[in-house]
């Protein structure tokens, strides 16, 4: 797998990624993201400032259904 194109942390343990979660749930943009940070958190950095993005992303969705 390309370093581009599928790299080993986007498949992680379970052989699955996030982006063919994301298209099958049809999640959208932000549920979509807050998906792949929760996914990969921890993978390439600190887990905690991935979770963080994926809490603004889900709180971004909140806001928007709230209005």
């Amino acid at each position: 797998m390309s370093e581009v194109d599928h790299p080993s942390h986007y498949r992680a343990d379970t052989g699955h990624e996030a982006i063919d979660v994301i298209e099958a749930w049809g999640l959208g943009f932000c549920l979509g993201n807050a998906l792949k940070y929760i996914a990969r958190a921890g993978l390439k950095g600190d887990a905690v400032e991935d979770l963080e993005k994926a809490k603004w992303y889900i709180e971004r969705e909140i806001r928007r259904r709230s209005a």
